[in-house]
């Protein structure tokens, strides 16, 4: 095996997936995805998205839905 081959055998090693299942999350993604980064205080607490869309599902439930967004608004603002 020359140099090259070498490589691209380490390369193909080291991006594969053990036990993966190719095409797992093809449907949901195909559905919609709608992906959130929290801040890593917040993300000591909910630490899964059940916690997170209970939350989310409580607040909402107490103070009702946000306004919808409008073209040029990027955040809701602070109360």
């Amino acid at each position: 095996m020359n140099q090259d081959n070498d490589n691209e055998l380490e390369i193909t090693e080291q991006t594969a997936a053990p036990g993966g299942v190719r095409g797992k999350y093809y449907v949901r993604y195909k559905e919609g995805a709608n992906l959130v980064l929290l801040a890593p205080d917040v993300a000591e607490v909910f630490r899964d998205s059940t916690s997170v869309n209970a939350a989310l599902r409580q607040f909402l439930a107490e103070h009702g839905a946000p306004p919808a967004k409008t073209a040029g608004s990027a955040c809701l603002p602070r109360t």
